[in-house]
């Protein structure tokens, strides 16, 4: 008895032999149903040279995603951005901003396009996210995805931020920690990896009632929780700034949302966002590439370790939550909205840690715009 694998390959080789061609059945709605669940704009491009057919419905798909898998920096910073990666939050701090405000959006070059050396690089293809995009005409929902983090930290650091941008910054919310360890690894009583003070062993006197020990203000918890806050804003605006042109060629855009491979940070816009970028004027921040951010009201949160239901354990737990001055809740302009921003910003056990540090005394702090 012949296979029925084997049987089909022989029906579709004899429907080839006569002219026929089944695929030309499938309707166009299924097909696009198909390239909608592929997303990727390379793919999708390669697809789009298979045939006419497929050439004229690979620019009617509604979801897209674009990995950037290549950061092409300026002439001008390779110097800089070529120097060693140095240690510590505060000594990194400036090349931090360097590759936020230089490098994201450089260019990228085709998967297959691997120049070997550096001259050969020079003289390589490169195209923007802009340009990669602007044969798709329908999209709603577009993903796309650096290769690297914006924001350099230790190892063992935990920084995790989301933002939400319309002209400007609407709301954001940073969850940090001096010292993450996963279940499977058990707590060392080394000093922390990240080199930071240990938080916790400084301050378990301290913890019953909510409130942030002296310690924090006098070992440095204080200004590196700055340092996270003010280099996690730059990423995003750096982010949003490099974005005006796709949304501006793309109006059917409904959902945008800028990530990178770690999961450092994720930039969202969404329909009303979208809306008011498009509709008004974008502030840029003088001599910088990137958005303006405005002056913001913080309220900080702060456990000395928080220990979740899977047994991770973060040191030095910190919850910090940015929107405008003026603004009674940010997204929306309600309370509950912000509240619903902040409680779902992020998944599997950080999204459990955001739920406990919510329920800690909360900090008021203020920072002017720039």
């Amino acid at each position: 008895m012949q296979s029925r694998h084997r049987v089909f390959a022989e029906d579709l080789l004899l429907a080839q032999l006569q002219g026929e061609d089944h695929f030309d059945s499938v309707p166009d709605s299924l097909v696009l149903l198909i390239f909608n669940k592929l997303a990727d704009a390379r793919s999708l491009g390669r697809c789009s040279a298979v045939s006419r057919r497929f050439n004229a419905l690979v620019p009617l798909v509604d979801d897209a995603c674009l990995r950037i898998d290549r950061v092409i920096a300026a002439a001008d910073a390779d110097d800089a951005l070529a120097l060693p990666r140095q240690r510590g939050v505060l000594s990194g701090l400036l090349k931090t901003v360097l590759l936020a405000v230089l490098k994201p959006f450089g260019g990228h070059c085709d998967a297959g396009a691997r120049p070997a050396g550096h001259a050969a690089a020079k003289h390589a293809p490169h195209h923007s996210p802009a340009q990669v995009l602007k044969n798709f005409s329908s999209i709603r929902n577009l993903r796309m995805e650096l290769p690297v983090s914006d924001v350099g930290t230790d190892d063992g650091v935990l920084l995790r931020w989301k933002a939400v941008f319309g002209t400007t910054l609407q709301s954001c919310v940073i969850l940090g920690g001096t010292r993450l360890e996963h279940a499977s690894h058990p707590p060392s009583a080394s000093a922390s990896a990240s080199g930071a003070p240990d938080e916790h062993d400084a301050s378990q006197g301290d913890d019953d009632n909510g409130s942030i020990p002296e310690s924090f203000y006098t070992n440095g918890g204080l200004k590196l929780r700055v340092v996270w806050t003010i280099s996690s804003l730059i990423a995003a605006a750096t982010r949003h700034y490099l974005l005006r042109e796709i949304v501006k060629e793309h109006p059917t855009l409904e959902r945008v949302e800028l990530t990178d491979a770690h999961g450092q940070g994720t930039l969202c816009m969404e329909r009303p966002q979208l809306k008011e970028f498009t509709d008004k004027p974008l502030a840029a921040a003088a001599a910088a590439n990137r958005t303006q951010v405005p002056a913001c009201n913080m309220k900080l949160r702060y456990a000395p370790m928080l220990e979740l239901s899977d047994g991770t354990r973060i040191q030095g737990a910190t919850l910090v939550v940015i929107k405008p001055v003026g603004e009674a809740g940010g997204i929306g302009g309600g309370r509950k909205e912000l509240d619903e921003f902040v409680a779902g910003a992020f998944d599997g056990p950080f999204r459990e840690a955001v739920a406990m540090l919510s329920k800690r005394r909360t900090y008021l702090l203020e920072m002017n715009g720039f």
